[in-house]
Order: C-alpha cells, then sequence, then structure tokens
C-alpha cells in the first residue's frame, strides 16, 4: 500500500515536471524553435486543429521558423493563425512556404522572461508539494484505518520527503538552464 502511494507520488511529481518543461517550450527566448507553434490552432476544414498536424514546422536556423502547408490553400489560414496568435510573429509568405524571423530580444524583455521562468517554476515547486501532501494524507488515512504502524508512518514520510526533494532539485536545475537560455542570447 505504501508503495503503490509513492509510486503514484513519483509518477505525479514526474508529470508535474513534463508540464514545467512544455511551459518552457511555449515561451519565446529568440531563438527558433519548432514548440513555440505548438498551442497555435489553424481551422482545418472546419475543425480546430494544432499547426503541425496542418502544416510541417521546421526550425530553419537560430532566428528563423519554416512552416511548409500541407495543402496550398491552407497557406492563408496558417498566417492569419499566427498573426492572431498571442506571440507577436509576423509571417513572410513565398507561395506555400511561411517563414517567420524571431528579432532578438531586448534585455528588459529577457529579464520579464526570467521573471516569468521563476513564477512557472514556482507553479511547480506548489504541486510538487501539493502532491507531497495528498501523499502524506493518504499514510495517515492507513494509520487511522489500522493498516499500518506508527513506524511505517514515519519511514513513509521520510521517502516521500526524499522523492519530493529530489523532484524540487530537478525542478531547479530545469528552471536553471530555461533561465540561462533566455538571459544569454
Amino acid at each position: 500500500m505504501i508503495d503503490d502511494i509513492k509510486k503514484d507520488a513519483k509518477h505525479r511529481m514526474k508529470r508535474a515536471i513534463e508540464v514545467l518543461e512544455n511551459e518552457y517550450a511555449k515561451l519565446r527566448t529568440g531563438r527558433a524553435n519548432a514548440s513555440l507553434l505548438d498551442h497555435v490552432r489553424v481551422d482545418y476544414y472546419g475543425t480546430e486543429v494544432p499547426i503541425s498536424q496542418a502544416a510541417n514546422v521546421v526550425a530553419e536556423d537560430a532566428r528563423t521558423i519554416t512552416i511548409t502547408a500541407w495543402e496550398k490553400s491552407m497557406t492563408a489560414v496558417i498566417e492569419k493563425a499566427i498573426i492572431n496568435s498571442d506571440l507577436g510573429l509576423n509571417p513572410n509568405t513565398a507561395g506555400t512556404v511561411i517563414r517567420i524571423n524571431l528579432p532578438p530580444l531586448t534585455e528588459e524583455r529577457r529579464k520579464e522572461l526570467a521573471k516569468v521562468v521563476r513564477h512557472e517554476a514556482e507553479n511547480a515547486r506548489v504541486a510538487v508539494r501539493n502532491i507531497r501532501r495528498d501523499a502524506n494524507q493518504s499514510v495517515k488515512e492507513l494509520v487511522k484505518e489500522k493498516m499500518i504502524s506508527e513506524d511505517d508512518e514515519k519511514r513513509a514520510e521520510n521517502e516521500i520527503q526524499k522523492i519530493t526533494d529530489d523532484h524540487i532539485a530537478q525542478i531547479e536545475s530545469v528552471m536553471a538552464a530555461k533561465e540561462k537560455e533566455t538571459l544569454s542570447l
């Protein structure tokens, strides 16, 4: 039972880190990254789909993203979706190829992005702590139902704390890498 609680907590904490990494992928750091457009949705014959399901999205170089629509008629729709997105990007269209040049970030914008990076990391740390609280609560329930002893409870809480500390350290390293990337462009 305790093993199941620990396994569930570990899985949920790992998922919190994955969510953090996905949030970081959406941040526009000035370096071209195809995942920057992942949350942009286009109208594909009446259905809203991610841009990657209607076109090939590739980071051509450090400052350019190239989008090639699978159908010529989708080029204008994709371009409009990018313009209407909250990214503030200006696509250039040449035939069926859309190019997006990412301008270099100003120092002020980099500092704002660093704050966003730290904020997202704090959200992930809070999520991990909430998972720890839930796991500890589940262990306390087992003690109340006399399914485990208080010694087992203390041991389980210590192990859950170690799992939590490991995941918090992973969040810190992911945050430090993203912050370094953001500030050093």
